[in-house]
């Protein structure tokens, strides 16, 4: 049977000081301590995380730094997905949580947890360790020793299992030991199934995936926002304004060639009103030169009449009737 503990028993258990243990003095990685000792000296030891094994002190091993881009990567991430779907609280390694597996009491702190708005038990802004069961934990795996390896792929699995964790991720910087775990209808983990593309989807976090080989590569917010796996969580806001500056700047674009096709148009308008002028100008010349030649005409009918006059008269003085020619 597991189950966590009420919140007034857990608090009960948990006044404690972190200034009450000198920083000069360091226990064992591992030894026997009472649960309430555990809550009093050692859950927020300085410079050292600590967590409780059913009477056992357990150090937790640092991870090798690849393994830390890794998980601060993954925070960023889940970060991002829970700004845009703010339907959970994303807890760190500061925040343990206590619960009973096997008859045993266990308080384990892991590196990142998701708890869902809808879990039973909520986190509150006093807490200052989680008195429900998280629906996700992710270890950064500790790879200083095999003890800290098997604790991490081996018994926090079978524990978180045991707890009703519902997923369960282990996070390791050269890729031994990454997992993806998912709780099923047994209470038993199975492996999250990737889909095409190398895609881990969440079904605690509906619409949260990620690419397993990004978990290496470590992409940029501003190369994710282009990547169809990420761009429904990753900087929307961002997305939403880069595409609406590209409409603008397509609209304005759209603009500047409706104006100059406008320009065109009334070029091209200005250019056949000037034909036309031309036109006109050239048949008003037309016009101009017909009247000349008309003009001319007439004057040379009127002098053709007068040479005929002239020549009637001389008829005349000789005696001679022109009308009678």
């Amino acid at each position: 049977m597991t189950q966590a503990l009420g919140n007034t028993e857990l608090k009960a258990k948990t006044a404690y000081s972190p200034f009450s243990i000198p920083s000069s003095y360091s226990p064992p990685a591992e030894r026997l301590v009472s649960e309430a000792e555990y809550w009093e000296k050692y859950y927020d030891y300085p410079d050292k995380t600590y967590e409780w094994n059913n009477g056992l002190l357990e150090e937790k091993a640092v991870s090798e730094f690849s393994t830390i881009l890794m998980s601060d990567w993954f925070s960023e991430l889940l970060g991002y997905f829970l700004k845009t779907h703010p339907i959970a609280k994303k807890t760190f390694l500061e925040m343990g949580f206590k619960f009973t597996s096997s008859q045993k009491g266990k308080v384990r702190r892991p590196d990142l947890g998701i708890i869902l708005n809808s879990n039973p038990v909520p986190v509150l802004l006093a807490d200052r360790s989680y008195q429900g069961i998280y629906d996700i934990c992710i270890e950064a795996i500790s790879d200083s020793t095999q003890k800290d390896i098997t604790r991490d792929i081996s018994d926090k699995k079978r524990e978180y299992a045991a707890a009703g964790v519902k997923e369960y991720y282990i996070l390791d910087g050269q890729a031994r030991y990454t997992k993806y775990y998912r709780l099923n209808t047994s209470g038993i983990y199975v492996p999250i199934k990737p889909l095409k593309g190398g895609i881990i989807k969440s079904k605690v976090l509906p619409d949260f995936q990620f690419r397993i080989d990004d978990l290496y590569n470590h992409p940029l917010p501003e190369e994710m926002i282009e990547d169809s796996v990420y761009q429904g969580f990753v900087l929307p806001g961002y997305t939403q304004e880069k595409r609406a500056r590209k409409e603008a700047e397509q609209r304005a674009e759209q603009a500047q060639n409706e104006i100059q096709k406008e320009r065109q148009r009334t070029e091209q308008a200005q250019h056949e009103i000037q034909k036309e002028r031309q036109r006109a100008e050239q048949a008003q010349h037309e016009v101009q030169k017909e009247r000349q030649r008309a003009e001319q005409a007439q004057h040379e009918v009127q002098k053709e009449r007068q040479r005929a006059e002239q020549l009637a008269e001389k008829l005349r003085a000789l005696g001679i009737n022109p009308d009678e020619l």
